[in-house]
């Protein structure tokens, strides 16, 4: 009997193994391994160094920076299925994330078109150390109608191809096992009336492939109950001193903002705290010392100055602070830009009060192995770093929006920037007059207008808006500037930038 005991027991333990390779490899059907781009027609250098464990792992909002936070790039499952369909059973293989499903390094490199649409799941556990924060899902962008799923609960939808948006995830949390992630992703691409820039969906010419579904990156951050959701950073030059914005999510009734701007660095390296503050207030100016010579951002000498913003609860009542519960690091560059006349009567532009000659490329932002996104964040800067070798000091980003580390890149190096806002909708040919937008297409344009500027404020690089390109699109114009100027009158706004004005 003992033999046939053993030989059952190591059936038993066999068929037990099997089982257990069998659910792992169901739950985890993608390995990373297992991965690899798709066939291109070009391939960069960064794009041959990625992998699924090394994709875009930058923290990917460094103008309002949080130490904790998980990064959920990465392989996802991904399907395409008929607009009408509803959530795939089965999905149809793997897809990196955040490379747009058109894309080489996606892994996929198939088109969508408006007549389908492209799902997204994968799972995710929070950290232990999370319990009892508030969760935050974030996406800096997708394109162009997103619904959003965590658990099976619709966690909201977003519409808006280039703007980041956020979803508190928290109350659909399971805690420590497994959570689940779907997107829903429709894009009509240059069927529809939405911002959409160069894509369309048979690239020729200067048209280009279409990108559909995320192509920024996804993460999750805890915060506590009350926390700072934005900061708004309005350096003024002439004034010395810098103007701070915090938007907090919770009553200041309660909480009191604490902030610290750090100097340049002394003779022997050391970098002193100019003061510190606490404000009752959700807006105050902060006084750069007249002991210090203020150092000016300009593309020669891009000098940034650290800041540390902390939300504190009060001490007894009073307008003193006691207890930390969320801080943030930023940066502010001190300039400003204008156009006016110089010695010789001529409109200049100036930087700093002085003249300064801008010379730079209309940079497109396309990448022939990820389409919208940059193979690498190394890849984003060496961009930079090439057009500064070059001579260059300016660029305008063509009917494009970039990610955050773009901009970043832009302030550390010292490039300026001419932001355009994505066209869409109708052309303006000849001498015909502005297009009449639907009631949908009009609010679309407005909503991501209006984000691309509350996004990118506090970037020293950005000096100008441009919100029509050549005419395309271009629809109620006085109003339009006047509502650029009116969200932002710090920096200067193109609102004929030629061909048929």
């Amino acid at each position: 009997m003992a033999p046939d005991s053993t030989e059952n027991r190591s059936s038993q333990s066999t068929m037990f193994l099997s089982i257990v390779v069998f659910t792992a490899l169901y739950l985890c059907p993608f390995a990373d391994a297992d991965w690899q781009p798709a066939k291109g027609p070009l391939m960069t250098r960064w794009g041959k160094q990625v992998s699924p464990d090394n994709v875009h792992r930058e923290y990917p909002r460094p103008q309002m920076v949080r130490k904790d936070w998980l990064n959920l790039n990465g392989l996802w499952e991904y399907a395409i299925r008929p607009k009408e369909q509803r959530r795939p059973i089965k999905f149809d293989g793997q897809i990196l994330v955040p490379f747009p499903v058109e894309s080489a390094l996606s892994g996929v490199m198939k088109p969508v078109g408006q007549e389908n649409r492209l799902w997204y799941r994968r799972t995710f556990e929070t950290p232990g150390k999370w319990k009892g924060r508030r969760v935050l899902l974030h996406f800096g962008a997708v394109d162009w109608d997103t619904t959003v799923w965590v658990n099976g609960t619709q966690v909201g939808t977003h519409r808006g191809g280039y703007d980041p948006f956020t979803f508190d995830v928290t109350d659909v949390l399971k805690g420590a096992v497994p959570n689940d992630i779907v997107l829903s992703v429709w894009d009509p691409t240059d069927a529809g009336y939405q911002p959409r820039g160069k894509q369309v969906s048979r690239p020729r010419g200067i048209w280009y492939t279409a990108v559909t579904g995320i192509w920024q990156t996804v993460w999750l951050e805890p915060v506590p109950e009350a926390y700072i959701r934005s900061i708004k950073i309005e350096p003024d030059v002439d004034g010395n001193r810098i103007s701070l914005s915090v938007d907090i999510a919770g009553s200041l009734d309660e909480h009191v903002v604490h902030g610290e701007v750090i100097l340049p660095a002394d003779a022997d390296g050391r970098r002193e705290v100019s003061g510190r503050w606490d404000s009752p207030a959700k807006k105050f100016n902060v006084g750069l010392p007249g002991s210090v010579e203020t150092r000016l951002w300009s593309p020669d000498y891009p000098y940034l100055y650290d800041l540390r913003i902390a939300l504190h609860t009060r001490k007894d009542g009073s307008s003193l602070s006691a207890e930390k519960i969320d801080e943030v690091t930023s940066y502010c560059g001190m300039r400003k830009i204008e156009v006016r006349k110089d010695d010789s009567g001529i409109n200049r532009l100036f930087l700093n009060n002085e003249p300064l000659f801008q010379f730079g490329p209309l940079d497109q932002g396309w990448w022939p192995d990820g389409l919208y996104t940059a193979p690498s964040d190394k890849a984003l800067r060496y961009d930079i770093q090439v057009l500064r070798k070059l001579g260059c000091n300016m660029l305008r980003k063509h009917v494009k929006i970039e990610p955050d580390r773009l901009y970043h890149w832009c302030d550390k190096l010292g490039l300026l920037v001419w932001q355009d806002m994505p066209s869409g909708d109708k052309y303006i040919r000849g001498n015909q007059p502005d297009i009449q937008r639907t009631p949908e297409s009009a609010a679309q344009f407005e909503a991501e207008l209006k984000a691309m500027i509350t996004t990118f404020y506090n970037h020293p690089s950005i000096i100008m808006w441009v919100p029509y390109n050549e005419g395309w699109g271009q629809w109620d114009t006085p109003r339009i500037v006047d509502l650029i100027k009116q969200l932002d009158p710090t920096r200067l706004v193109n609102n004929t930038s030629g061909w048929a004005d």
